[in-house]
């Protein structure tokens, strides 16, 4: 049986210490899904916090009384109902999924939720001063040692550990790199620039270029983010019924 000695919360503080600001100019849209176990506590715990640059613009914690997604900023307590509404489905389909490959992950290495385990994702998109796509990136860290990567080509995935490699394989069986260099490529950076230019007197020095479509980019981009790992799970429970 593999040890794991994860520390969550250490964890998540050092994640809002890498999220550093940009004197070039650039700006970053970050997504950094956590998914956690840990001793006495009943329930595992999904905390999905949103960043621009060094911004923490929204979150939503599945343990919090609301169990909603909710704003970090005054700025965008200005968007309706029907936003906030979509923001919350998709966070909780990512709790969700990651609950799927959490359990994937204790089958592998023949463990329990006794101890400390931990998930956790990051993926998103930075554009250059110009508001032109300058790159992105997508990372799933299981339990702190086995990782999946986004190579930086958008094309191909790099694994490090043995649940990381078979995650790897479903992934590659499913085509998820096209999805995902999809929305890391269309639905991030429009959402960013929608951030960018409605909360512009907070995180711009000068105005961005006006986007042509309203919001919608920013609810694709909470919900799609949650959807990249959809085909991958439908893959996984197919496996194992008819293993089953």
């Amino acid at each position: 049986m593999k040890n794991f000695e994860s520390q969550p919360l250490l964890l998540l503080f050092m994640v809002t210490l890498v999220i550093a600001k940009h004197s070039n100019g650039s700006h970053t849209l970050r997504f950094v899904s956590t998914f956690f176990s840990w001793p006495r506590h009943l329930d595992p715990q999904f905390i999905l916090l949103i960043y621009v640059d060094e911004t923490l613009i929204m979150g939503f914690n599945s343990i919090s009384e609301s169990q909603r997604m909710e704003s970090r900023v005054p700025w965008l307590n200005e968007l309706n109902a029907e936003f906030w509404e979509f923001a919350t489905q998709g966070a909780l389909k990512e709790k969700n999924l990651m609950a799927e490959i959490m359990n994937k992950l204790l089958h592998i290495y023949n463990d329990s939720m006794a101890g400390y385990h931990i998930i956790q994702e990051t993926y998103g998109c930075q554009v250059k001063q110009r508001m032109y796509f300058s790159h992105a990136f997508m990372e799933l860290v299981l339990d702190t040692h086995d990782y999946i990567t986004l190579n930086e080509d958008l094309q191909t995935w790099r694994a490090v550990g043995k649940a990381a490699e078979i995650l790897k394989e479903v992934f590659e069986k499913v085509n998820l790199v096209k999805s995902s260099r999809s929305f890391l490529l269309g639905a991030c950076v429009e959402g960013l620039l929608h951030y960018l230019n409605f909360g512009k007197k907070y995180l711009l020095r000068t105005d961005p270029p006006e986007p042509t479509i309203p919001f919608m980019p920013m609810i694709i981009a909470l919900v799609l983010g949650a959807l990249l790992m959809g085909a991958v799970m439908t893959f996984l429970i197919w496996k194992r019924r008819t293993r089953g």
